[in-house]
């Protein structure tokens, strides 16, 4: 299995259905942090619920239609991020994250995301990638803000979740926005002006 560095001790690799014990484990400690914002973290009550979870990704990725990783630190799942939505037809995608309150506040979800829209863009030929978050979701609008994606609006009351109807954001970032950022940000760390860079 193929893993990629995201430095400080952290790691972006597949989540796979064989890791439902350790899925489901990392998903208590998750929970409460993130299920405001982030559904698989509340629906995945059980070894059954976080299988079929997994199982449902598994099958998306062998349709090429969605895929999901983990992030590991020190050898610990503690977060991941998804292609909720993977359209080749329309070279557009949307992606998802979420993490353990243990594990906030270390640039992974910043670094995790770059990483799947470099794939995106660069490998799979994606013209647009889409990033949802309530707008009560400070945290994930920051991190949309760090991947320099635009807003393009807000869809009011469009999601019900947990007895609340949550006004969306859409942000998005465009394949030659996001290549000229790269290369910005590239510049600076080579010019050794990048120590937040990677925030």
């Amino acid at each position: 299995m193929f893993a990629i560095s995201l430095d400080e001790g952290a790691e972006l690799r597949p989540i796979e259905p064989w890791q439902t014990e350790e899925f489901l484990a990392h998903v208590e400690r998750a929970r409460e942090y993130a299920g405001p914002w982030v559904p698989l973290t509340v629906r995945a009550k059980d070894p059954a619920s976080a299988r079929e979870l997994l199982q449902t990704f598994a099958d998306r990725q062998a349709a090429d239609t969605g895929r999901l990783y983990g992030i590991w630190l020190d050898g610990t799942l503690v977060g991941g991020v998804l292609f909720r939505i993977f359209d080749t037809a329309t070279e557009s995608c949307e992606v998802g994250v979420w993490l353990e309150p243990s594990a906030a506040g270390r640039g992974l979800i910043t670094r995790a995301s770059r990483v799947l829209i470099d794939w995106a863009v660069d490998q799979r030929g994606m013209h647009r990638v889409e990033w949802l978050a309530s707008s009560a979701n400070a945290p994930s609008i920051a991190v949309a803000k760090r991947l320099g994606m635009t807003k393009d609006g807000v869809l009011r009351e469009s999601f019900p979740w947990q007895g609340v109807r949550h006004d969306m954001e859409v942000w998005s970032v465009l394949a030659p926005e996001w290549r000229k950022a790269r290369e910005a940000r590239e510049a600076r760390e080579a010019a050794g002006d990048g120590g937040s860079a990677t925030r």
